[in-house]
């Protein structure tokens, strides 16, 4: 494994990890709140009866995380408790995800994710994963 993908799924454990501490020491939800609601981003798949296009599309969305940081900058600007804790469970889940290799997909159909494609270097890597810029040759 590539130091590079090595340390995007470390990234994906830290916040795994502190998503959940801060579940725990920063909002009162009982654990079961956690266990309940661990698994919901992954209800994005529903949308595959769309097509393949519509389940891409939902998944990122579920799978990114724009959505909980939102939710939850919202939840500390009002004091919102449930919505923080919902935006903590659902960072957790995407750490979680992206801790195991799953990233945001390029295709359903293809299982690409960034994750893998730093794995897998390309035409125009230098084969570290790092891009090549335009117009130069790899090393």
């Amino acid at each position: 494994m590539r130091l590079v993908q090595r340390l995007l799924h470390l990234e994906g454990l830290a916040i795994g990890l502190a998503a959940i501490w801060l579940f725990f020491s920063e909002t009162e939800l009982s654990w079961i709140w956690l266990a309940a609601l661990f698994l919901a981003p992954d209800l994005a798949f529903v949308a595959i009866a769309l097509g393949e296009h519509a389940a891409t599309r939902a998944y990122n969305l579920a799978h990114s995380y724009v959505g909980p940081v939102g939710l939850g900058v919202g939840a500390l600007a009002t004091g919102e408790a449930l919505a923080l804790g919902l935006a903590l469970i659902w960072c957790a889940h995407i750490g979680v995800d992206r801790f195991a290799g799953y990233g945001l997909k390029y295709s359903l159909a293809r299982k690409s994710t960034h994750l893998q494609r730093v794995a897998q270097p390309g035409p125009a890597s230098t084969g570290d994963g790092a891009p090549v810029a335009a117009g130069s040759g790899s090393a």
